[in-house]
């Protein structure tokens, strides 16, 4: 399929969101490829809107702020990502949602092995473990939107290939992820959320 930007019908928002460390950045690119438009990521576009403030590791965005420019920006076709999308994006702007995933443990390694401080390892690996990004996605977006795939293992083209599959046949959506039932001790939980001395 060509590029999908000809004509204000086919004008669309794809968003890509989850916990940090699940292929975002990585994923994003290659969806829009596939689809033909552009890729924008929110924390560029916050700093083009100058509504984020950086000067720390984390540029602090201003979401409300980056909402409404979004809102009276032009229309274009593109797919934007970001964890912040649930709080950015407007529903009615969005055609399709996908939550990246990944199994809190890897997601844990990928993050450690980034230079993450430790506190924000176990902040991000728990907002995986319950999943908080999916559900403010669900809840911003809709479930006739938003959906989820898991990335623990897929290569990027592959996670890419679904997003695409899954946006074309909005039939053919995965069943949602539960961690939880993969740490259901305590002994798992604390070793999961802690770092050993």
């Amino acid at each position: 399929m060509g590029p999908e930007t000809s004509g204000r019908q086919s004008l669309r928002t794809i968003g890509i969101t989850g916990t940090p460390g699940v292929g975002k950045k990585t994923i994003a690119p290659l969806v829009a490829q596939k689809l033909g438009v552009a890729c924008l990521s929110l924390n560029e576009l916050a700093e083009g809107f100058k509504v984020a403030k950086t000067g720390s590791d984390d540029a602090e965005v201003d979401t409300a702020a980056l909402r409404r420019k979004i809102e009276e920006g032009p229309r274009i076709g593109a797919v934007i990502y970001g964890h912040l999308l649930p709080y950015a994006i407007p529903r009615k702007m969005a055609s399709s949602v996908a939550v990246l995933r990944c199994n809190p443990s890897i997601l844990k390694n990928r993050l450690s092995a980034r230079g993450y401080p430790k506190q924000k390892i176990v902040d991000n690996v728990e907002a995986e473990l319950i999943g908080l990004v999916s559900a403010e996605s669900f809840r911003a977006f809709g479930r006739e939107k938003t959906f989820e795939v898991d990335a623990t293992s897929a290569t990027p083209y592959g996670a890419a290939n679904e997003i695409v599959s899954v946006i074309r046949d909005r039939t053919n959506r995965p069943e949602r992820l539960d961690w939880t039932a993969n740490y259901g001790s305590g002994e798992k939980l604390r070793s999961l959320l802690s770092f050993g001395s």
